[in-house]
């Protein structure tokens, strides 16, 4: 199957914007390919403003992210594979998506998962908890 990435990024970024709410994303800066002012760049990461009023010709497709905005008055096209998009959510309140490690997909974090030792695996019957 293809990547649910894409459609996530892009239904996301319209419920955001049907909401009043401004879209950001949270860019993994050192993916191949990725190409975003890199002054801007923190921790190997780069959140951006996505919303129409601060980028022009914004297209998210199924393989990238690609608009042109100004950083500090200078304009730049940016580029970002899709696979180095971290997350996506609303500035007002943070309601949003952060992604994990898809098939096809380099893990974010570029670590796996360690496995659970023997002891720590769950045993028997799941259990449920009421949270009300």
């Amino acid at each position: 199957m293809t990547s649910s990435r894409p459609y996530l990024v892009r239904a996301l970024n319209e419920w955001i914007l049907d909401n009043d709410c401004t879209p950001y994303i949270v860019v993994d800066a050192g993916v191949q390919g990725v190409q975003v002012p890199t002054e801007h760049v923190a921790n190997g990461q780069i959140v951006l403003n996505i919303s129409t009023g601060a980028v022009r010709g914004l297209v998210i497709g199924n393989g990238a992210i690609e608009f042109s905005a100004r950083f500090g008055g200078v304009p730049m096209q940016v580029f970002i594979p899709l696979q180095a998009v971290l997350a996506i959510y609303a500035k007002e309140n943070g309601e949003g998506m952060v992604f994990g490690s898809e098939p096809g997909f380099p893990d974010p974090e570029g670590d796996e998962a360690p496995a659970p030792k023997a002891d720590e695996r769950p045993t028997g019957r799941p259990t449920l908890k009421v949270v009300k």
